[in-house]
């Protein structure tokens, strides 16, 4: 697949990548690709989420802990996409966050910017770096631990 990658990806593509699904799936679009080093993926953030309905009645604020799950989510797409496979019988699992900072609040009508790179793989656990922006401007960073379930 790697060879093969045509951007940008859209959801149906990156369905095939992941095993998350509405109202989970918090990756719309892969723009940028290296392999085995780094990954641009955006969010698009509407009024329409489920979350908004009590994070917070009156002045909607995208959960931090779901800003993070973007970017496990893009570390994801960035494994799966360096290992030319499917997510099928495939299961990758948030074990770890460090270093999470939250500088400006996510709002409706905002393009998450999805920036991870991986910075090592160690048997069944990769460790990336994540940074989220809006317009340019950083929102959130992370350094995010996953690993494959063994089944």
């Amino acid at each position: 697949m790697t060879e093969n990658v045509q951007l940008p990806l859209d959801v149906g593509a990156i369905q095939k990548l992941l095993p998350h699904r509405y109202p989970f799936l918090l990756v719309d679009r892969v723009v940028e690709f290296e392999p085995h080093k780094r990954v641009l993926a955006y969010k698009n953030v509407t009024c329409n989420e489920p979350y908004f309905q009590g994070h917070f009645p009156g002045h909607p604020v995208m959960p931090g802990v779901l800003v993070v799950e973007a970017l496990a989510q893009a570390g994801g797409v960035l494994t799966q996409l360096s290992s030319q496979t499917t997510a099928d019988g495939r299961l990758f699992y948030l074990v770890k966050i460090d270093g999470a900072k939250f500088t400006k609040m996510v709002v409706p009508g905002d393009r998450l910017d999805l920036a991870v790179e991986l910075r090592r793989v160690i048997r069944n656990v990769a460790i990336y770096s994540g940074v989220a922006s809006v317009a340019g401007e950083q929102v959130a960073c992370a350094e995010i631990v996953c690993a494959e379930a063994k089944g």
